[in-house]
C-alpha cells in the first residue's frame, strides 16, 4: 500500500515536469492543423534535428562522462597506491565512487533532455524511499561493508572462514565480500552477515600452531617414539624452537596408544608442514620398530563342560 501511494506520487510529479496535459495535446494537433504543407515539413524537420542534436549530446556526454569516471578512478587508485592504502578500501572506494558517478550521468543526461530535474529528484527521491523498504537487505550489506573497514575484522589477502565457507580475500565491495577458495572458486558473500557474525580469521596471527595425533600399538616404546618425533621436528627448520614442540601420550585408546604433538610455525608454512611431518612419521616409525596400530577385537571362547 505504502509502496503504491509513493510510485503514484513520483509518476505525478514526472507528469507535471513534462507538462503534458489533454488540453495542450488539443492545442498542438489544431496548430498543426492550420499549417501550410510547407511549414508542415519545415516543422518536422526542425523537430528531427533537434531531437537528432539531442541525441548526439546524449551520446557524446555519456561516453565522455564513462571515460571521465574511469580516469578518476584510475587517479584515485594510483593516489591510494603512492600512499599504500589497504586494498580493502581501494576495491570499496573504487565501488562506491563508480556507482555515484553512474547517477550523476543520468541525472546529466535527463537535464540535456529538457525534463525538469528538481521533480525527477523528488521522483528519485520517492523511489528511493520504496526501494528502501524492499531492500533493507541490500542496505544491511552497505552498512556492513561500512562496518568492515572501520573495525576490520579481515582484509584482502587474509584467509577466513564464515558463514560457512572459506577462502581468501580478493574483494571488499559495497555489498559483497568475494572470496577465492584454494580450489579457485570465487565465492560472494554478503557484508551484513559478515559483519555480525563470527568471522575466523587464519592471517590475523603471523604464527600458527600445528596439532597432530600419532597411534601406535600397546607394546611400543613410548620413549622411543617421542625421540623420534623430536628428531623429525628438529630436521625442519621451518618449524619454530620458541615455543618449543610439544609431544605427550594424551590417551590409551581401544586399539592404541595416541600420541599429541603441537608445533608452532609461520603462518604461511601451516599446510607444507603439516603433509611433509605425517608423510615423514609414515616412513620413519616402521623404521625404527613403531608400529601403527589396528583396530582390534579380542574375543574369548567358554567351552562347555
Amino acid at each position: 500500500m505504502i509502496l503504491s501511494t509513493i510510485l503514484a506520487q513520483a509518476a505525478t510529479a514526472a507528469a507535471d515536469s513534462l507538462a503534458i496535459t489533454p488540453e495542450s495535446m488539443q492545442a498542438a494537433v489544431a496548430s498543426l492543423s492550420s499549417l501550410t504543407i510547407a511549414e508542415v515539413v519545415e516543422y518536422v524537420t526542425n523537430a528531427a534535428l533537434s531531437l537528432g542534436s539531442k541525441l548526439i549530446q546524449i551520446i557524446v556526454i555519456w561516453f565522455v562522462g564513462r571515460w571521465l569516471s574511469k580516469r578518476l578512478i584510475s587517479m584515485i587508485k594510483s593516489m591510494m597506491l603512492k600512499k599504500k592504502t589497504d586494498a580493502s578500501i581501494q576495491t570499496f572506494l573504487v565501488s562506491f565512487i563508480d556507482i555515484v558517478a553512474l547517477i550523476v550521468l543520468i541525472t546529466i543526461i535527463i537535464s540535456v533532455i529538457g525534463i525538469d530535474t528538481s521533480s525527477f529528484i523528488a521522483l528519485f527521491a520517492s523511489a528511493g524511499v520504496a526501494i528502501g523498504m524492499a531492500l533493507s537487505g541490500t542496505l544491511q550489506n552497505f552498512a556492513g561493508g561500512v562496518m568492515v573497514l572501520l573495525f576490520r575484522p579481515y582484509k584482502v589477502g587474509d584467509y577466513i572462514e564464515a558463514q560457512g565457507q572459506a577462502g581468501t580475500v580478493k574483494e571488499i565491495q559495497i555489498f559483497n565480500t568475494l572470496l577465492q577458495t584454494p580450489d579457485n572458486r570465487v565465492i560472494i558473500v554478503p557484508n551484513g552477515p559478515l559483519s555480525t557474525g563470527i568471522i575466523n580469521n587464519y592471517s590475523r596471527e603471523s604464527k600458527r600452531r600445528v596439532d597432530f595425533t600419532f597411534s601406535i600399538s600397546y607394546g611400543d616404546d613410548f620413549e622411543l617414539a617421542q625421540s623420534v618425533l623430536l628428531e623429525i621436528i628438529g630436521k625442519d627448520e621451518r618449524i619454530l624452537k620458541d615455543p618449543a614442540p610439544f609431544i605427550q601420550l594424551s590417551s590409551m585408546a581401544a586399539s592404541s596408544i595416541d600420541i599429541t604433538v603441537r608445533v608452532w610455525c609461520n603462518a604461511a608454512d601451516y599446510w607444507g608442514i603439516y603433509f611433509d611431518m605425517n608423510k615423514a612419521v609414515y616412513k620413519t616409525f616402521p623404521a625404527k620398530g613403531l608400529n601403527f596400530p589396528y583396530n582390534t577385537i579380542t574375543v574369548n571362547m567358554k567351552k562347555n563342560n
